[in-house]
């Protein structure tokens, strides 16, 4: 992808006039999530589907006019084996990969959000925990990095862990990651988010699990059945707690200890951390598994 955050729609005719500012080059998804009341954010259940990050590798299956159809390799589903299918603006996509060496190591953002720079300093782009891309060069705290389209910019070393390609960018411990979910906790629930702008439930577990070498897949469902079970008074932090109703299930937190998870719950309410007996839905729990170490 050659935007911070692409957002995955389920069809071309998906986007509002109000998601304009999503679909542009640089997207704007501030100015997108700003404009976004609460009716709004719920009618885009059914219209989107997940996000994806800048450098995030997609396959492209379709063109229609100024519309990809893409599946993203990087996040399994059910839906199709290759990746997930979504559909995104051919003005977010480049054919051009990060020019640089294969040696390369990667940069991957660990704080929230970090500013990408130019040359002098200056902030040009707000990108996600979790983008990840391959480094050019370092000088005086910062490091530069390869962008697709061949282009480059400069971030603040502090905002990133750097390592070899084939290796986390941190460590897949229970701690750490939630470590890294804790960066969450006040971010804005937004339907198919799975960014540091906005997450949805699995769209948080997901992207914490693949900057800790996890790889699960996209949705709630499908992440129930990775890992390992795991028995209520034997949670550890980490863990993956999955709620159902009637047999499907429909969220998904992570455990923290003390009887706490994180969650990114629902429209309107920010990912927090709570008590899970606290709950209205805290009998719906279904199952938990262990995927980290």
């Amino acid at each position: 992808m050659a935007v911070t955050v692409a957002t995955g729609w389920r069809s071309p005719e998906s986007p509002r006039a109000v998601d304009a500012p999503a679909l542009e080059n640089p997207a704007r998804v501030r100015d997108w999530l700003a404009a976004l009341t609460t009716d709004l954010q719920a009618g885009l259940i059914g219209r989107v589907d997940t996000q994806m990050l800048l450098g995030d590798r997609v396959t492209v299956l379709e063109l229609r006019g100024a519309w990809a159809h893409v599946v993203v390799p990087d996040q399994p589903t059910p839906l199709d084996g290759r990746g997930y299918p979504a559909w995104v603006p051919v003005a977010q996509l480049s054919a051009v990969a990060p020019r640089a060496p294969s040696t390369a190591p990667i940069a991957t953002i660990v704080t929230l959000t970090a500013w990408l720079e130019d040359a002098g300093g200056t902030g040009v782009a707000e990108a996600s925990f979790g983008t990840r891309l391959p480094v050019l060069s370092d000088a005086n705290g910062r490091l530069e990095l390869a962008l697709p389209s061949g282009r480059t910019a400069w971030v603040k070393a502090a905002a990133v862990a750097v390592g070899p390609s084939d290796a986390p960018a941190l460590p897949a411990t229970g701690a750490s990651m939630v470590d890294s979910a804790r960066l969450a906790v006040g971010v804005r629930y937004l339907w198919g988010g799975t960014s540091g702008f906005g997450f949805d439930c699995s769209g948080l577990v997901h992207l914490v699990a693949r900057v800790h070498g996890i790889v699960l897949p996209r949705d709630a469902g499908p992440q129930s059945l990775v890992g390992t079970v795991v028995a209520a008074a034997n949670r550890q932090p980490g863990d993956l707690v999955f709620f159902a109703r009637d047999g499907a299930v429909h969220h998904v937190a992570m455990w923290v200890g003390d009887g706490s998870i994180i969650e990114a719950p629902d429209i309107g309410v920010p990912a927090r951390e709570v008590t899970l007996a606290d709950l209205p839905y805290a009998g719906e729990v279904s199952v938990t598994r262990r995927v980290g170490g």
